[in-house]
């Protein structure tokens, strides 16, 4: 269930109202006259089946409510209505597998925009990699892999490619490529700070390493879990259930990649470089090609939702 909260001129409310009205899957529906200031007006509320939330979205944006009001769209975790209750059941397909397109597209922009917040996460994520492969530690490397931030701009470039959003697929390209380039150099610097201290050498990292050696080893495998955990971060995100994230950032091996990139260049290791930079490239690329797949054929497949499944229609859960 979604809490919709309209602000609107008052010359907007009636339109915006009639639309409300119509709509499968909305209840609750208020207004309070004179309520809001900016814009000065009126606003409406109501509550909001997640399943027909795309219909609703698409008929006040094509009022023109994003650009003389506000729309505001919040999930709502608990909630108790019998009609609420009702519609939901009624409406077609399942509230896990409906995509809000407005919500995904709000954040994609949110994470793919480059900020020295994102680039300090991309540093310090590259930066434990690096030190993870000089000492052989897996558990850093996971460590590095949940740090880095790299997946929000990834999963945007899918969703600019489905939706046709230039401007996004410009931000999400710009902020990962970016964001390596800058923590790939970062980290070089201070692999070079190591190696001028003592603390890294060539052999450091051309010894064997038993956790480790999976990173400059790309393999056809390596793209079979780019694109399996792209798959799952995917609907981890349009169906809320981020817990599943954890496992996605654990999966795919970019920025342990990066960090053995910034140290192959520190000690002229030059074939761990290119096997790290191939490790690298398949994974991003593996996995932005199975976003834009897995949000391709869910923008296929809710389009053509029209009946739910057949669900008795009784009293909600205690």
């Amino acid at each position: 269930m979604l809490s919709l909260r309209v602000s609107v001129p008052e010359p907007l409310t009636e339109p915006v109202l009639d639309v409300l009205r119509g709509a499968e899957g909305v209840t609750g529906l208020a207004v309070l006259r004179g309520a809001s200031l900016v814009p000065v007006g009126d606003v409406v509320t109501a509550d909001l089946v997640r399943e027909t939330a795309n219909q609703v979205l698409d008929a006040l944006h094509g009022l023109g409510v994003h650009e003389r009001g506000t729309i505001r769209v919040q999930p709502v975790d608990t909630w108790l209505s019998l009609a609420a209750y009702r519609a939901e059941q009624q409406a077609p397909g399942a509230s896990a597998d409906a995509v809000v397109w407005a919500e995904v597209t709000h954040r994609a922009y949110e994470e793919s925009e480059l900020n020295w917040t994102y680039l300090s996460f991309m540093t310090l994520a590259t930066a434990i990699a690096g030190i993870a492969i000089i000492q052989d530690s897996a558990v850093l490397v996971v460590a590095a892999m949940v740090l880095g931030p790299e997946f929000g701009p990834i999963v945007a470039i899918g969703l600019a490619l489905v939706r046709g959003r230039g401007h996004l697929l410009y931000l999400a390209t710009r902020t990962l490529v970016l964001g390596f380039v800058v923590a790939i150099g970062l980290t070089l610097a201070l692999s070079l700070v190591a190696r001028g201290a003592g603390w890294l050498t060539y052999g450091d990292l051309v010894q064997d390493r038993t956790q480790t050696a999976f990173i400059d080893q790309p393999t056809q495998w390596n793209l079979v879990v780019a694109v399996i955990a792209a798959a799952a971060g995917v609907l981890s995100l349009t169906s809320r259930r981020t817990t599943n994230l954890a496992g996605v950032f654990i999966s795919v091996t970019t920025v342990p990649a990066a960090g053995n990139i910034a140290l192959g260049v520190a000690v002229g290791a030059w074939d761990q470089v290119s096997r790290s930079a191939t490790q690298l490239g398949i994974n991003l690329i593996g996995m932005a090609v199975a976003g834009w797949l897995t949000l391709q054929l869910q923008q296929v497949l809710w389009s053509r939702v029209s009946v739910r499944r057949p669900r008795m229609i009784g009293r909600p859960p205690h």
